[in-house]
């Protein structure tokens, strides 16, 4: 068992003030549960293929998909993300996320959202839109269907930018609106090719945007991740923010 278990003592103790409180009966142990749900996500399971020493498969799916409903998976994420202490530069970027057949319905239920998932040149996928800091950690994250642009995700990210003193984005992110929105930081966007008059920017300090690429492959080495298999947002978006904690705040 002890080759299954994936988040040490010290580990859980930082998670631990984050859980919510447990009413009524008493939890399963959240540190043997946890493990399954980063073993599962990690290799791309099904949560029947999941090994029996994690307990009854129905157990850590309904735990998973409990915190993901309720967004607990998604605070922890944001809760150790905000002790990131970022002053100097962060870095905006996007990626999409391949749909498997099984999560690529574009239906809506009654009452819901949609899917979050659109057909691109490369079939059908979900975009990741990612704010991580200079040292490639993610700081703020947003899910949008795959066609949707760059820019337009980055309106959901602009108000939560840390007060760092620039930004790095690549030239998708080239709008007037959102320049005017940082014009008090040091570093823009690069200049798209067909702006009639170019904007300059550092091109030495652009190549460090490569650390958000790093990052971003960094969390598709997670099966779940790289490969949607979740038909709903919000169990997606928690694989994905799981990932992150463990990868990069843990």
């Amino acid at each position: 068992m002890s080759d299954l278990i994936w988040l040490s003592a010290a580990q859980m103790a930082r998670l631990e003030p984050c859980f919510p409180k447990s009413h009524g009966k008493p939890r399963v142990d959240d540190r043997r549960v946890l493990s399954s749900i980063v073993f599962i996500n990690r290799h791309g399971l099904r949560w029947r293929d999941a090994p029996r020493e994690y307990g009854p498969h129905k157990t850590l799916y309904n735990r998973w998909k409990r915190w993901s409903d309720r967004g607990v998976v998604a605070r922890i994420m944001a809760g150790l993300a905000a002790e990131h202490g970022e002053e100097t530069t962060v870095l905006i970027e996007a990626t999409h996320l391949k749909a498997h057949r099984t999560a690529s319905s574009l239906g809506v239920k009654k009452g819901g959202r949609g899917r979050l998932i659109g057909r691109t040149k490369g079939g059908m996928n979900t975009k990741l839109h990612a704010v991580c800091d200079s040292h490639g950690r993610p700081i703020d994250l947003f899910l949008t269907a795959g066609p949707v642009s760059d820019y337009i995700g980055a309106r959901a990210l602009v108000s939560g930018l840390p007060d760092a003193k620039g930004l790095l984005g690549d030239r998708g992110y080239d709008a007037d609106w959102f320049r005017e929105a940082l014009k008090t930081r040091r570093y823009v966007p690069a200049s798209r090719k067909k702006r009639t008059t170019p904007v300059r920017y550092d091109k030495r300090r652009y190549k460090r945007r490569n650390r958000i690429e790093i990052m971003f492959g960094g969390l598709k080495d997670w099966r779940r991740v790289a490969t949607r298999y979740d038909r709903c947002p919000k169990t997606f978006f928690s694989a994905i923010a799981r990932a992150a904690t463990v990868i990069f705040w843990l």
